[in-house]
Formats: structure tokens, sequence, C-alpha cells
């Protein structure tokens, strides 16, 4: 066994989320196209999305004139028959956030920021970035409690995901909603908490835009802390033991990641488990832009061009990132990274995220069979990071129905459509892989898993979109993951 302390976010397993919309069954016929009014198009962080829409319409900015005019829109679209989605950073990669041919709302400048009740709740707009909230909890010694291990992302969009990260032992964000507000289709405004509306705060938490537009969110804060990190790098079979008897139930430890090796010829022979435990005394380092940049972009663009660029990564991983980073990391800093760091630029190639749950104790039994999968379809993987999930009490379409371990996968592959049917066929095993041992995937990627796998994996899934009908009954929420999954249910 080896140990190190300092460790970096050399990919802090990006995340998507972003936010989303969806239809209801004969009501307003989607199917029939005006191209010729067609005026723009649209993608998602998949790049393989593109698709054609009538409208982005960019919200004015956090005032109530912004939602009389938000109102008024979907007035027009309900009166029009335009489907209507919602788009924040854009960072999912199934058409969460795409109605074709409809009208997409852009969030992005509904990001007004405000501190309530001493600091313990952060009243944030929906298409506010984490980007910004970093630095605004900072000035005031505060951090995010719980969110994506990467800061590109809207809370909006967060919360559609019902969105999880680094924090250890935690259930997803939804844990962290006081309230939202929340307007639904016919414009009203309602107030959605635990308390009050309960079945829409736990529809549209996790709910893919299906319900309505969230309008702003209330969240919990917690202390910016400064944290010592410590490093383990063992074999794999050692380290699903070690997480079970050393780290499961360690309430020192507020966050954590492991990350393996994804060298072919030793794919996932060796684990390195990062733990961040907090400082009580110490003073948490001032927030700064992510260090080593080049350096690192480079070390891990190169590792998707060959078994080569991999093995050098690992060893950049193991032996040079301890030399080059500090002992002690913030909480926002560890938060702070933008997914453009190792975002691929390349206009012929493409980096798909896959997300897997399975009980804890099943874990080495996934990686098995996950590796044997990946193998057989000498599929190009990047980088996969486990992290652990806790129950999740509060959303209705819900991943983590007990204590999970989660599998952040990244792929490479061609943007060719022969390339994303491949890859088609390896989401489909690995999914299968992870029912099996009692599991589930997550929703926000690449629409590759079957209608009967979806419900499989999500029983609740008809009662879902049963409700969605209800509380949408002329289905004027709409997107390409809706059309797959739920339009005719």
């Amino acid at each position: 066994m080896r140990i190190y302390k300092p460790t970096t976010l050399l990919l802090g397993t990006l995340f998507c989320t972003c936010i989303e919309a969806a239809p209801a069954k004969g009501r307003i016929p989607w199917s029939v196209k005006h191209s010729a009014q067609r005026q723009e198009s649209i993608n998602d962080a998949s790049r393989l999305n593109e698709t054609a829409v009538r409208e982005v319409w960019k919200i004015p900015g956090s005032t109530p004139e912004a939602e009389e005019q938000l109102r008024s829109l979907l007035k027009r679209a309900h009166m029009d028959k335009h489907p209507v989605s919602i788009a924040g950073a854009r960072h999912s990669m199934g058409g969460h956030t795409i109605a074709p041919d409809g009208i997409v709302i852009d969030m992005r400048p509904f990001n007004k920021l405000e501190l309530r009740e001493g600091g313990r709740i952060l009243r944030a707009g929906a298409g506010t970035l984490w980007s910004a909230i970093l630095p605004f909890l900072e000035n005031h010694g505060l951090s995010v409690s719980v969110m994506q291990s990467n800061n590109s992302f809207s809370v909006g969009g967060s919360l559609s995901v019902n969105c999880h990260g680094w924090q250890f032992n935690r259930p997803p964000i939804a844990s962290t909603v006081e309230s939202f507000r929340l307007m639904k289709a016919d414009g009203s405004i309602l107030t959605c908490s635990r308390n009050k509306n309960q079945e829409l705060f736990s529809l549209a938490l996790g709910g893919y835009g299906l319900f309505g537009i969230i309008l702003n969110a209330d969240l919990r804060t917690t202390a910016n802390k400064a944290y010592r990190i410590e490093r383990r790098v063992l074999p794999i079979a050692e380290a699903i033991p070690y997480y079970e008897k050393q780290l499961k139930d360690n309430a020192e430890i507020d966050m954590a990641y492991a990350r393996l090796n994804i060298v072919p010829k030793k794919l996932f022979e060796d684990v390195i488990i990062s733990t961040f435990r907090p400082l009580d005394n110490a003073t948490p380092p001032p927030l700064k832009p992510p260090s080593k940049v080049l350096l690192r972009r480079s070390i891990f663009r190169f590792s998707a061009k060959s078994s080569l660029g991999k093995k050098l990564r690992w060893k950049a991983e193991t032996s040079l990132e301890p030399k080059l980073q500090p002992d002690i990391f913030s909480r926002n800093q560890l938060l702070n990274e933008d997914v453009e760091v190792f975002g691929n630029r390349s206009p012929f190639s493409t980096d798909i995220l896959h997300e897997y749950f399975v009980p804890s104790e099943l874990g080495y039994a996934f990686i098995h069979s996950a590796g044997r999968i990946i193998l057989a379809h000498r599929a190009n993987l990047l980088n996969i990071t486990i992290r652990s999930v806790n129950e999740d009490k509060d959303t209705f379409l819900r991943y983590a129905d007990r204590q999970m371990l989660c599998f952040v996968m990244l792929f490479n592959h061609s943007r060719r459509t022969r390339a994303d049917e491949a890859m088609q066929a390896v989401t489909r095993e690995l999914v299968e892989a992870a029912m099996k041992l009692g599991g589930r995937y997550y929703l926000p990627y690449r629409l590759h898993a079957s209608r009967e796998q979806f419900h499989r994996a999500y029983p609740m899934a008809r009662e879902f979109f049963s409700r969605k009908k209800a509380h949408d009954p002329e289905g004027l929420f709409h997107s390409l993951f809706y059309e797959k999954y739920g339009a005719d249910n």
C-alpha cells in the first residue's frame, strides 16, 4: 500500500446536468412540423443532439417583470401549439433541454443570489451557475452543501437531475433544498417544499423539467472549511473492503472519491482513494483559479489517444500529482473547476458520461462485470471515479433508494453515427450489469437504454409520467428524453 497526502482534482468527474421538459399524449400534435418557421438549431454537451427549434428565448433577468414575460411566453406557446423545453448550462447529453420544433427557454440570466436567515439559506435564481455561487459564498465564509464535482452547471439543472457529488455519505442535492418556486404550464407560480405542495416538490426535483419551470430555490449552506487530503493507492480487491470497514461510516470524512486505473492491460487493477478531512483550527486557503491547467489538460487529453497515454496519465496521477499539489484545500476550492478544463474540443469526437448505482457491498462485483464489458467492446474509457451517495428520501424518480456506490464513467468516441450505436451496445450491457445487482443507471445522459430497461430500472416511472399529465394536461413541456421514455405512457 502506498499513502500520499496531497491530491488534485485532475478530472473531478464531470457530471451533467441541465434542465428539461415534456408533452402529454394526444393533446397537442407536436409531430406536426412547420419547417419553414424554424429559426435555429440547438445542441447539448454530447454534441450529438443538434435539433431544429423555433426559438431560443432568453429570460430577461431576475425581476417580477421577467416572470410575467415568461408567463406570457407559455401562453403564446400553448396557443400556437409549440412545445417548450428549459435550458441552463445544457450539460445534459440526452436532449433533456431540447423540444424539437419548439421553444427553448434559456434560464441563465435568471441568476440573482441572496443570503437569508443569517447565511443558513442561499436563495439562488435557477439560471445561476455554481461558478458564481462559490465566490459569492466564499465572501461570507460559506460553501455549498451538495453539488456536482464541477462548477459549470446551473442551479435549476442540478435540481432537475437531482445531482450528487464528492460530499461523502450525503443524499443527493434534493436533501439540501428547503423550497423552490415553480411556474406551471398554466403560468401559475407555486412554492414547493416538504410541507407545501409536497407532491410537486418530490416530482420536480429530479423531474427533468416535466412539471414546470423552477424559478429559484432556497438551499441550505454549510461552512467553508480547510481540508487535509489523504490518498491511498490500493489493489481493487482491497479497495472495496477498505471502504466498507474504514470509510463507510466515518463521520470525520466530509468529502471523498476514488479513481480507478484505466490502462487496458491493467484495467481496474488499482484504485486511488482520496479522502478529505476538515481541519477544525485551520483557516481555509482563499479561493483561486484552478492551477496547472495546461499541464493537467495536456496529460488528460493525451490519454484519450492511446494506451500509452493512459499509462503515462496513471503514472502522473499516482506519482507526479502528490508532488505538485498543496497539502490543504478549502471546500470551495475543491468544487471550483470548470468541466471545460478537460473538455473535448475536437470536431471529430465527443466525451460521453455514464453513471451507475449499486449497493455498496456489491461494488466489486459491478467493477468485475463492467471491466469485462468495456474490454470486450474495446470502448475508449477515459475516466472512472467512485462516490458514495446515501438514500434519497425526497424525490419521486429516485436513483438511490438505499446507500449506493456510484460509478461515474467517461468515454471517448467518434461523433459518427456508427460510433454512437456501438456505445449504445456498451451502455445496455452496463445497465443490465447494474440492474442484476439491484442497482440503477443515471438518466441525464445519452438515451441508449431501451424503454424496457428504463421502466425496469425505474418501476415508478409510469406513475411519474401519469402525474406529469395530471399537472401538465396539455403536454406543454417536452423533450427528447420524454419522447423516448414517457410520451406514450
